[in-house]
């Protein structure tokens, strides 16, 4: 008896793609280390395209579809038909059949196992019912499957049943409070990136423990890399962690991962560039249509795109800093010395909200300094001209987390911002530093202001309106564009930063959150623009005293 050919490596260092269709007899995927040959057979044999002009005819894989088909369904080497994975990632941007992927494998769990139980899970309500719609679909279209026509699956309104062996097929939605106490055998994860939180996701990975052949799959493309807690998303999460495993850094024999993906720190990099579409989408030049493509880079936002088209991380779906322009002027090695000139800006709330104290080193006249920590962030040109004396003489103004007052998560409903412990950390910095001002929004916050001007400090009204505001964000992004300035590093700084949207007002560009009652704070970059547009500012110099004779009166 000839000897079968090993399976394919787990983690393939070039993805297939392209518009070859699957052919198993020139695959190296056979029955004996895959489960994927029933899946594709069921798959091209009995699935329907359900859209477009081909609407109707029966799905024909490409090499690329079922490579990925027979990966996720991978046996363990030997012969205890025990399948390798219980986790699956798979990463692909739009228009690359992620849809007839996923309920491909939803039929196909159908019949995976007596008493199966098979679920599609989305972020909200509309969506796991566009899943749904999308399988029952392919089931309708198919006599040898619908039980109306003489086939195998009931189709109801809100499931898909196999009577013969008591298996359903259910979509669910992001309310995993209600999900306790399922048994699921197959989950697909439709737009991971989209979840608001952890949770479904959490409890659908605990429900399988009875069963033998557990198989949860999160299909998505990238998308934003917090949550809606301003936390690492689930989506982003997985993705780091299967990273790893590829990497070799982390071992887990149970994961597997698919990412198709665009490295967008390459040198010369530009995201319209067709040479990165066809790189990041398998699909490109076959049913994904390249002049499509490029109407849709056209009408689409930069971020959009991206995420959507070429699977880029970006740190917020409306980007107001180009992507990694903040990280270049990371400056961790720096601080601010005690007695150092500094302006501190405050932004302040009261409940359910955040409160931030920023502190902005005041620039100074510089001798250059090769070894100097503020200078980490320079290029090789910049220290060149410092050194020749060709550019300002100013040490950067350096940006810094005083301290940062955010409800924690398992705060009670009426929590609120300890308001003696913030005025306490604004006199102790006042002790360490010399401040020339505390630059401050007065509305909400004022007896804090009023107690503090009686004892002494410098407190400056800063009301945050577009007339103050507009020319001070200026400041601050021509500041991250041109590296004029510093910043710690601090990592609650880099998500206020990235969970600031810009928009248009009367007098210019603003930052503000992503909606009124987002839980995305900004309050650090709010408190950051004040305090450096204080900091860069010339303080107004002091009167000079007048005195005139009686005789001039």
């Amino acid at each position: 008896m000839a000897r079968r050919a090993a399976a394919p490596p787990r983690f393939p260092k070039r993805l297939p793609r392209g518009p070859q269709l699957w052919d198993p007899a020139k695959s190296r995927w056979h029955e004996d280390n895959t489960d994927g040959i029933f899946a594709c057979d069921l798959i091209q044999n009995y699935l329907r395209l359900t859209k477009g002009p081909r609407r109707g005819d029966l799905v024909e894989l490409r090499e690329w579809q079922a490579d990925l088909i027979c990966d996720v369904l991978r046996l363990e080497p030997g012969s205890s038909r025990r399948r390798q994975y219980w986790t699956y990632l798979l990463l692909v941007p739009r228009k690359n059949s992620k849809s007839l992927l996923g309920a491909g494998l939803a039929i196909d769990g159908i019949f995976d196992e007596p008493g199966a139980e098979v679920y599609s899970c989305a972020a909200d309500k509309d969506q796991a019912k566009i899943i749904f719609g999308e399988v029952r679909a392919a089931v309708e279209m198919a006599p040898e499957l619908d039980a109306k026509q003489g086939g195998l699956l009931k189709v109801y309104r809100d499931a898909i049943e196999y009577p013969a062996t008591g298996s359903v097929y259910r979509a669910l939605s992001a309310e995993a409070f209600t999900k306790e106490g399922l048994n699921p055998s197959r989950v697909l994860f439709d737009e991971l990136h989209a979840q608001p939180n952890p949770e479904l996701w959490l409890v659908m990975n605990q429900g399988s423990d009875t069963r033998q052949q557990p198989l949860i799959v999160g299909i998505s493309t990238f998308g934003v890399k917090t949550d809606s807690s301003g936390e690492d998303s689930v989506c982003y999460t997985q993705y780091q962690y299967a990273k790893k495993i590829i990497s070799g850094e982390l071992k887990d024999p149970r994961y597997g991962a698919r990412i198709y993906e665009t490295n967008d720190r390459t040198r010369g990099f530009r995201y319209l560039d067709r040479r990165v579409w066809e790189r990041a989408n398998p699909a490109f030049g076959d049913f994904l249509d390249p002049e499509k493509m490029a109407a849709v880079s056209r009408k689409v936002p930069e971020a959009d795109f991206k995420t959507k088209r070429l699977n880029i991380w970006v740190n917020q779906a409306k980007a107001w800093l180009p992507e990694g322009a903040w990280e270049k002027c990371a400056a961790p090695k720096t601080t601010i010395p005690d007695g150092a000139d500094v302006t501190l800006g405050f932004d302040g709330s009261f409940n359910n909200d955040s409160t931030a104290l920023m502190v902005c080193q005041v620039p100074e006249p510089l001798v250059f300094d090769p070894d100097a920590p503020e200078h980490e962030v320079l290029t090789p040109e910049e220290r060149e001209r410092l050194a020749a004396g060709l550019n300002a003489n100013l040490r950067r103004a350096h940006l810094d987390v005083v301290q940062a007052w955010e409800k924690p998560a398992d705060a009670p409903h009426d929590w609120t911002v300890p308001i003696l412990e913030v005025e306490d950390a604004i006199r102790k910095a006042c002790r360490r530093w010399n401040v020339r001002e505390i630059v401050c929004d007065p509305a909400r916050w004022a007896r804090t202001y009023q107690v503090l001007e009686e004892e002494g400090l410098p407190v400056v009204e800063f009301p945050q309106s577009p007339a103050r505001m507009v020319p001070a964000t200026q400041r601050f992004y021509e500041g991250v564009m041109n590296r004029g300035f510093t910043h710690s590093g601090d990592p609650r700084l880099a998500r206020h930063v990235a969970n600031a949207v810009v928009r248009n007002t009367s007098r210019g560009l603003m930052i503000f959150k992503d909606s009124k009652g987002s839980p995305r704070k900004i309050d650090l970059t709010v408190a950051g623009i004040i305090a450096l547009d204080r900091a860069c500012t010339a303080p107004e110099p002091e009167p000079t005293p007048q005195f005139f004779s009686w005789a001039d009166l």
